[in-house]
């Protein structure tokens, strides 16, 4: 399910289709009901004829956090529903898994157009013909065609800058035995493994110490990371805005349900922190490593996490 999500909110080059639409469906968009309260699955009715060229953004419950701007990635809960011709059915929810980051220039032109000016805590409805979506090229990767419509609910959680990273008192950037981490303010962290043989049991190490609430296990926690090995001191994941990926939104992820090192590690953690991680193979990827990361089973990871918030 990870994969799709990636796939259903990167950036497409998308390409407008011709709208066109007939009179008996002329309406149809604007027939979509959405009931159910915010933060909880939505109840979506779309009306069981094909759907028009009309983008319909409506705001169901109005919300009273800051307005997103466009110049905010944000955390929410959303459902995305497929409707082709007299049919319709579930893309993808979050509500029974975890809330995720959705970029502030995704490539779905009416999404952008949706939630801008949008409030924190809202619930918001967005009917996106093709020409708003995946144009006529579709999206094939997760079973969009070029004639679908998409019907997205979505309710936004928090809004974080596209800059967003660790915002406490500065306390270390490691060094000694081991790797050293330095950054310019708002920008990527840039990891240093020293030549010696890395720690065996987990190491924590807080650069930057917020003030906000303790991470709890269990949480949903919204983070910006960069992750090296040990052994080659390159970079295998990070999830920071680059040139290659100019829109890259913090990820949440589910304490409990990632490895180890980060259940471990990060409980307790102020939000707003930046640490670091030393994770021994037996609280990464294990004996089996991860092989097209370039990981073996026997590397020791460096992870440098900004914490952010939480999103429960």
């Amino acid at each position: 399910m990870r994969r799709l999500a990636l796939a259903l909110v990167a950036p497409l080059a998308v390409t407008a289709a011709v709208a066109g639409c007939s009179s008996p469906a002329s309406n149809a968009n604007d027939s979509v009901v959405v009931s159910g309260a915010v933060g909880k699955a939505p109840t979506v009715r779309i009306p069981a004829r094909p759907a028009s060229g009309n983008l319909v953004v409506r705001t169901v419950d109005p919300g009273h956090g800051p307005v997103l701007t466009v110049k905010d990635d944000y955390v929410a809960n959303f459902a995305v529903y497929v409707w082709h011709g007299a049919t319709h059915r579930l893309l993808y929810s979050t509500y029974s898994t975890t809330p995720q980051g959705l970029p502030v220039q995704i490539g779905l032109t009416g999404l952008q157009k949706a939630m801008a000016g949008q409030r924190v805590g809202s619930r918001v409805l967005a009917v996106l013909p093709p020409r708003y979506g995946y144009g006529a090229a579709g999206n094939s990767q997760i079973g969009v065609g070029a004639s679908d419509t998409l019907v997205w609910v979505i309710d936004p959680i928090a809004a974080y800058p596209v800059t967003a990273s660790a915002a406490g008192a500065h306390v270390s950037d490691g060094g000694g035995a081991l790797p050293t981490v330095t950054a310019k303010p708002g920008g990527p962290p840039s990891i240093t493994v020293p030549k010696g043989a890395p720690p065996r049991k987990l190491t924590v190490v807080t650069l930057i110490k917020g003030t906000g609430p303790a991470v709890r296990a269990g949480q949903d926690v919204v983070v910006r990371y960069v992750g090296a090995i040990w052994r080659t001191g390159k970079v295998f994941d990070e999830n920071w805005p680059s040139a290659v990926q100019p829109s890259a939104p913090p990820t949440v992820f589910q304490l409990g349900h990632v490895i180890a090192g980060w259940n471990a590690g990060l409980p307790g953690v102020p939000v707003g922190s930046r640490v670091m991680l030393v994770v021994p193979p037996a609280e990464g990827y294990g004996k089996a490593g991860q092989p097209q990361a370039g990981i073996t089973g026997s590397d020791t990871l460096v992870f440098v996490v900004d914490v952010l918030g939480t999103a429960a």
